[in-house]
């Protein structure tokens, strides 16, 4: 096995994949209408080998990837079409299935997961190297963590095809919709029809997921959740980008704002009038880079010094109406179980409106909540800290133990909130 595996390293340094820019099997049907959401157009069973941590590295086994394109519903309501992978750890438990969202973060399809999962992503067709692939490395460490697990695995490009980056609703019903072909084809690679299915993100990916959960109600009302566990999430766009500005990730904000500008017509007319001319090149310089290429195209960058009117652009009708319709708080309260951790030190996202979401979905959701909040973490080593108690409650939760050793086990609209240091979790607990 270690031959074979080092011979497919060998043969990756030569070979590249046909990125989705240039794959027909991401091309959308004229017929999309046609197809209920939810319902495969077309599939493919590709090699069982993923990207592996280190870019030269040798590929890490799985016992199968199956992808499949979709219908989706785009945030405006319009049929459209998504990609999404399915992997089968050698170990796999037919009875549990995780939605896991990456957090990649983009405004290149070329850097959607179904792609830049895929064992010799790394070169794309004309040789420029797009690394990080995927994202950074401990995303990949949680996805792992999860098929060692045992775990089906359905991953989504949640951007869609034209990666809309930061659209909420798109995510979301991406997401969902994710979860239905998971459950429609994954029987026929040993899935079991009645597995428990949770989902699971970071930062982008909570984004998605807590989205999903959200919209789940209303959207997808035949889905039954075990619960969602969502780390860093960013509930206002607005704040996050006040929050990035002049700072290590304030590239983010960048990739938010022409990800708004692909998915609303009037919010990109807005933004070629509201940008100075001579900065617009520049604005868009990293568009075709992946996370970390964008994120380092514009760190410690005045975002607001790209527009005409400052930091007074925010004020105006458009980027306004369009931000505020992006705000987490407006799409529903969720139903399932929730699992939300965040660094009270935050620098992306502030912790302040993680506070708020939650005691709103304490006050008015069904489903119990569990909200850790990590003392002396920010986004970074948030996710890490994180991820030991969000495994372990998906755990419980796929094993049908409900929400685990917390008070409000066995009953809905319970909310719990514990508050540890980076160093020692668990220190306090608290029912609301």
């Amino acid at each position: 096995m270690y031959i074979y595996l080092l011979t497919l390293w060998v043969l990756q340094l030569a070979t590249a994949l046909t990125p989705p820019s240039a794959d027909p099997f991401y091309l959308e049907p004229a017929n999309i209408t046609a197809y209920a959401p939810g319902e495969a157009i077309r599939t493919r069973q590709v090699p069982p080998y993923l990207q592996p941590y280190v870019a030269a590295g040798p590929p890490i086994s799985v016992r199968g990837v199956h992808q499949y394109l979709y219908r989706t519903t785009d945030t405006h309501g319009n049929a459209i079409a998504a990609a999404a992978t399915l992997l089968i750890p050698h170990n796999a438990d037919p009875t549990k299935l995780l939605a896991y969202e990456t957090f990649y973060d983009a405004n290149s399809e070329d850097c959607s997961p179904s792609y830049t999962l895929r064992y010799g992503s790394q070169l794309n067709t004309d040789g420029r190297d797009i690394l990080p692939n995927m994202t950074q490395p401990m995303d990949l460490a949680f996805l792992s963590a999860s098929l060692t697990q045992g775990w089906y695995i359905i991953t989504s490009d949640y951007e869609s095809p034209t990666a809309q980056f930061a659209i909420g609703r798109l995510s979301g019903h991406a997401t969902l919709d994710s979860v239905r072909v998971a459950l429609t084809h994954g029987p026929s690679h040993n899935l079991s029809s009645s597995a428990r299915y949770a989902m699971w993100g970071y930062s982008g990916g909570a984004l998605a997921v807590s989205w999903a959960a959200s919209l789940q109600p209303t959207y997808a009302p035949d889905l039954t959740f075990s619960g969602a566990a969502i780390g860093g999430l960013l509930p206002n766009l607005t704040s996050a980008i006040e929050t990035i500005n002049m700072g290590p990730f304030s590239g983010a904000a960048f990739v938010i704002f022409i990800g708004l500008a692909k998915a609303y017509p009037s919010f990109a007319t807005w933004l070629d009038s509201a940008l100075k001319g001579d900065l617009k090149s520049l604005f868009f310089g990293e568009r075709g880079s992946c996370v970390l290429g964008e994120f380092s195209g514009g760190m410690g960058r005045d975002f607001w010094g790209f527009f005409v009117n400052g930091e007074g652009v925010v004020r105006e009708s458009v980027p306004m109406g369009v931000l505020r319709g992006e705000e987490l708080r407006g799409a529903g309260i969720p139903e399932m179980d929730l699992y939300v951790y965040k660094g009270v030190l935050d620098e992306i996202s502030p912790v302040g409106d993680t506070d708020e979401l939650v005691s709103g979905y304490c006050e008015q959701g069904s489903g119990r909540v569990r909200y850790e909040r990590i003392l002396g973490a920010e986004h970074v080593t948030g996710a890490v800290l994180g991820s030991v108690g969000a495994v372990e409650w998906l755990k419980r939760v796929l094993a049908g133990d409900g929400d685990g050793d917390g008070e409000g086990e066995g009953k809905s609209g319970v909310c719990i909130k514990s508050v540890h240091t980076a160093w020692e979790l668990d220190v306090e607990s608290r029912v609301y």
